[in-house]
């Protein structure tokens, strides 16, 4: 933990020296933020100068970097006002880069190219349209292109769990599960997953629905979850952001509250050193999460920023980076649906139609990857806490049993760090404006 969390600060500050040395060339650079290991290095993000340049006639080379924690990546652009084109953040973060105006609109105006954007599923499009600040007549659509998908669900290990014992949330505070659960050490995902829980027999009444208790909290909803987390206390081995999905591929634990994504790379790797696992979504429901491509309101390239994004929606990319990476792309075109319909690699039919559309009544698709409907139904989109943030983690250090939990810290200290690499970089900058206006005014007295 503690080499990750220096090399999140090295990574911080190599960063703000990589700004620095493309600032003579923005122009032809685009600058890109992405997650790490999130895009097919070889056959995706190497080939797109050459497809830009095919396009456009324009050169331009990519400045890629990367982040481990949306916060990082917001206070760099919010406080530090980073010039990056084009970054890829969660649904909550895109939603409160929305309300604060950090967002500039994709022009989609792409010439003889076709605009690939356009076979992003409708059921995204609408999923993010939620993201829309109250009382607002914004488009998301117009400032934000989806890029992966999934849920939040059950990574378990069948040797020890049956699915029979998981099918409801309940099974966090199962007695037979004591030492045997690793639990992520994100609370909105937490949250938005236990709340579906805590308030199951409202939902079945009709008194509230998914949505409603996902998108809106309360110091009463906060407190329910809290009591259910607080009775789960001696099943919880450990809080973890990435190493759980590890350890349930040695086969070390039973089950692990995961992404779809995560779970899909354990079920894959557990499965060559000879561990089989699964993974099963609650019948209570769970949230459905969205990563997405934005250009921030500092970027400077964004002429190649919006090619970029529309370069990444052909559906031929999308494949290649679903390959690489385990995760599912927003992408819906025939030649995608092809791809994830293997009869061979998986007999049972899920219905698909949210998705693909009414071609997709019967397809041979990944579980894992591709919720059925019956599953999707369920789902309700993860959204940002706002004020109600600092209610939020005081629960989720009395839950935890601490004062501030390791992600916390991290976030608190890549925030110092950023504010002092921007003070340098205003610094520097101020200093090299000073000695050309010193030169200037001395050739004018000459």
């Amino acid at each position: 933990m503690m080499k990750r969390f220096f090399s999140v600060i090295v990574c911080a500050l190599f960063g703000a020296s990589l700004s620095l040395s493309y600032a003579l060339d923005r122009e032809h650079t685009l600058k890109v933020y992405n997650w790490a290991d999130y895009i097919d290095m070889t056959n995706v993000l190497d080939k797109f100068p050459d497809w830009y340049r095919e396009q456009t006639g324009e050169e331009v080379q990519v400045s890629y970097q990367t982040f481990d924690i949306n916060e990082s990546m917001l206070t760099e652009i919010e406080i530090g006002h980073e010039d990056y084109d084009v970054v890829c953040p969660s649904e909550y973060i895109i939603e409160r880069m929305l309300r604060l105006g950090l967002l500039q609109p994709i022009n989609k105006d792409f010439g003889a190219t076709p605009d690939y954007t356009t076979l992003v599923a409708p059921f995204v499009v609408d999923m993010f349209q939620q993201m829309a600040p109250e009382g607002s007549d914004i488009k998301v659509s117009d400032y934000t292109v989806g890029y992966m998908w999934g849920t939040t669900g059950w990574l378990y290990n069948p040797a020890f769990v049956q699915a029979e014992e998981l099918r409801s949330w309940e099974a966090i505070t199962n007695p037979k599960f004591d030492g045997k659960i690793f639990m992520k050490d994100a609370f909105r995902d937490v949250y938005s997953v236990i709340v579906l829980y805590a308030y199951r027999d409202e939902i079945a009444r009709g008194e509230v629905t998914r949505n409603e208790l996902v998108a809106h909290v309360t110091p009463e909803r906060i407190q329910r979850v809290e009591e259910v987390l607080l009775a789960a206390k001696n099943n919880i081995a450990g809080w973890e952001v990435d190493f759980g999905k590890e350890e349930m591929t040695k086969g070390k634990t039973w089950m692990n509250l995961s992404w779809s994504g995560d779970a899909q790379w354990a079920i894959q790797e557990a499965e060559e050193v000879g561990v089989h696992l699964d993974y099963i979504v609650p019948e209570e429901g769970s949230n459905v999460w969205f990563d997405g491509w934005v250009i921030p309101k500092y970027a400077v390239n964004t002429k190649a920023a919006a090619y970029f994004i529309n370069y990444l929606c052909m559906p031929e990319n999308a494949i290649y980076n679903m390959e690489e990476i385990g995760y599912v792309s927003v992408i819906a075109s025939p030649e995608v649906l092809e791809w994830a319909n293997d009869e061979e690699a998986f007999p049972n039919t899920l219905n698909l139609t949210y998705f693909f559309g009414e071609e997709a009544t019967a397809v041979n698709a990944n579980f894992v990857q591709y919720p059925d409907l019956s599953v999707i139904e369920h789902c309700a989109l993860m959204h940002d806490c706002g004020e109600e943030t600092k209610d939020m983690l005081a629960m989720w250090s009395r839950v935890k049993g601490d004062n501030l939990s390791m992600t916390m810290v991290l976030v608190i200290v890549l925030v110092v760090v950023a504010v002092i690499v921007i003070a340098i970089i205003q610094t520097i900058n101020k200093r090299k404006q000073q000695k050309l206006q010193r030169k200037h005014k001395a050739k004018t007295r000459r």
